[in-house]
């Protein structure tokens, strides 16, 4: 991964909308469904609105049915850190964006068998959506090669 430095700024923290700063910043959590990506399928990855700092990608996302945007796997092991929150008296895995200290939502047990049995359950208001198309004019060129369309066998609209 590059060695760029992604944190917090107190002028990043004060753009945020009222929701991303509920959810970033006071550990809250979005209404599923009515959120910006739970069903989006654009191709691309999904930073920290805080910081910009890279963490999942399209190629891990699925349909969970919970109505918030699901992976199974961060774009790098290191983009995330995980804790123990019991703040609604059960034992959940919160997921934080390691640059930022971001709350971004929880990861449970209970994702697909196939690719490794994990759900991060995310927020919308977490993440900024940076499209394939754009990465590289928006710094992020280094994960084009997850997008390399001459390998995708995942479109199956030939005639």
């Amino acid at each position: 991964m590059n060695s760029h430095h992604y944190s917090k700024s107190v002028e990043a923290v004060s753009n945020l909308t009222a929701m991303q700063h509920r959810v970033t910043q006071e550990d809250g959590t979005e209404p599923a469904f009515r959120n910006s990506y739970w069903d989006h399928h654009e191709p691309g990855i999904y930073v920290d609105v805080v910081s910009g700092q890279p963490l999942f990608s399209s190629t891990d996302k699925y349909d969970s049915g919970t109505g918030w945007p699901s992976f199974t796997a961060p774009i790098d092991p290191d983009a995330v850190t995980v804790r123990t929150d019991a703040s609604l008296g059960i034992a959940r895995t919160e997921v934080r964006s390691s640059g930022a200290d971001s709350h971004l939502g929880h990861v449970f047990a209970d994702g697909p068998t196939h690719a490794g049995g994990r759900r991060y359950c995310m927020n919308s208001a977490a993440l900024r959506f940076v499209p394939a198309s754009q990465l590289v004019e928006q710094g992020y060129g280094e994960f084009s090669s997850l997008f390399d369309t001459d390998h995708d066998s995942t479109k199956g609209n030939e005639a």
